[in-house]
């Protein structure tokens, strides 16, 4: 089991390791650039990871865990559904204008890699999570009588693939304010009822 500093450590190694892939992608960032963002020797920064793929394989994780338990907390406190899909829709807004954070391309070249691609598909795994996560929100949604029954997955796959896109894209070409709001103008159109 892993002491409170150590967990710091690792934590910090993600934050610092989270900025690079952003701003470099997944195969620019080196463990030499970790160590340089940390400030910790090569041996402190092998002591707890091996690689830069499974620091970035463990901050995929972490943002997914995050995601879905943020939700069944929120639905475990019986807050109105509109409140958290807003809340949630609205961190969506904030990060597709972010360019700077996004880890969109980052994730696009770690699941292009031929040994990443194949081990059991773990992007198709956080598909699945996410979906878990979304399907509870909008069934609670739903049953509360807020939402308006639709068809899941579908309204899941407009969600991500469009924030997605607009993630990547953004790392690509300038992205107006406009593109997430209209966006997210629509899914609330979709799911909430008046």
């Amino acid at each position: 089991m892993i002491n409170k500093r150590g967990e710091e450590t690792r934590q910090l190694i993600k934050n610092c390791a989270c900025a690079l892939f952003a701003s470099k992608g997944f195969k620019q960032v080196t463990m030499k650039d970790i160590c340089e963002a940390t400030k910790l020797s090569r041996g402190g920064l092998y002591c707890h990871y091996g690689s830069t793929q499974e620091i970035f394989k463990e901050i995929i994780n972490d943002f997914m865990s995050q995601q879905g338990d943020t939700f069944s907390e929120k639905i475990a406190q019986n807050l109105s559904a509109i409140e958290i899909l807003n809340d949630v829709l609205e961190c969506y807004r904030k990060e597709m204008i972010d360019s700077q954070s996004s880890l969109s391309l980052a994730i696009y070249e770690y699941f292009s890699i031929e040994n990443n691609a194949g081990t059991k598909n773990e992007l198709y795994t956080q598909y699945l999570a996410s979906l878990n996560a979304w399907r509870n929100l909008m069934e609670y949604g739903i049953k509360k009588g807020e939402f308006h029954d639709v068809d899941i997955v579908s309204v899941f796959d407009l969600i991500v693939f469009s924030y997605q896109g607009v993630r990547m894209y953004s790392k690509l070409m300038p992205i107006d304010e406009d593109i997430p709001q209209r966006i997210i103008e629509q899914i609330k159109k979709i799911l909430v009822k008046e």
